[in-house]
């Protein structure tokens, strides 16, 4: 009798952890179930804030393309202005989609080695953007740019907007009418900006990667003695 009621009383022990093991364990699951979508709901919450200032990022900055020869040469003028977020070197104006730099040389797919320019308009306006490009090539040579001949060195303006296009008309007149060219036309054409694609990380900042090479390439090309000549820059 003695050893029926021992059993009994283990047994009912044996229940009783069982419960409050299960009850724990129950607790446990909701509370990391709970944290969980806490964490969940937090991250959402971040990425939404995220996307909210990748929104406003947009709504601040805007865009500018331009052709200008070879891109090597065409970052440094715009990277030294405050307000200019980033400048790109790709190609455009053509149809063949990714094109790669010795596509692009071929003179054959329709695309200008060119570059985007992101910029804070409250800094620096689409102007003085402009007045930064007119002052960096030549826009009286049809055939390309100094050293460098053919289609894909050729210049251009790419609008974004309306507005772009319209201050890009009104500059190239002014241009015309009382720039340093000694009345020959200006044949720079102002195009509608075209899909843009990146070039190969090599030529991004070239500048900055292969300085000595940029200065002897910059003089060698005639492009820097062409603008100290009409501009006072080298």
């Amino acid at each position: 009798m003695l050893i029926f009621k021992y059993v009994y009383r283990l047994f009912c022990l044996r229940f009783m952890y069982c419960r409050v093991r299960l009850s724990a364990r129950s607790v446990l699951t909701k509370w990391r179930h709970n944290s969980l979508n806490k964490k969940e709901k937090q991250s959402f919450f971040i990425q939404v804030k995220n996307m909210d200032n990748i929104d406003e990022l947009n709504k601040q900055y805007e865009l500018a393309t331009f052709a200008g020869g070879c891109f090597w040469c065409m970052v440094k003028p715009f990277n030294q202005w405050p307000g200019v977020i980033q400048v790109i070197s790709g190609y455009t104006g053509g149809d063949l989609p990714n094109p790669t730099y010795e596509q692009v040389c071929s003179d054959r797919t329709g695309h200008y080695e060119a570059v985007q320019i992101t910029f804070d308009p409250a800094i620096i306006s689409y102007e003085e953007i402009l007045t930064v490009f007119w002052q960096s090539i030549d826009p009286t040579d049809a055939g390309g740019q100094f050293g460098d001949r053919g289609s894909s060195y050729q210049t251009a303006i790419f609008y974004h907007n309306e507005a772009q296009k319209t201050l890009a008309e009104e500059t190239k007149k002014e241009l015309q009418a009382s720039g340093p060219f000694g009345g020959r036309p200006i044949v720079t054409p102002i195009l509608p900006a075209k899909p843009f694609y990146p070039a190969e990380t090599y030529h991004q900042d070239y500048y900055k990667k292969n300085p000595m090479h940029y200065q002897r390439y910059s003089i060698g090309s005639g492009r820097a003695g062409f603008l100290e000549r009409h501009w006072q820059k080298a």
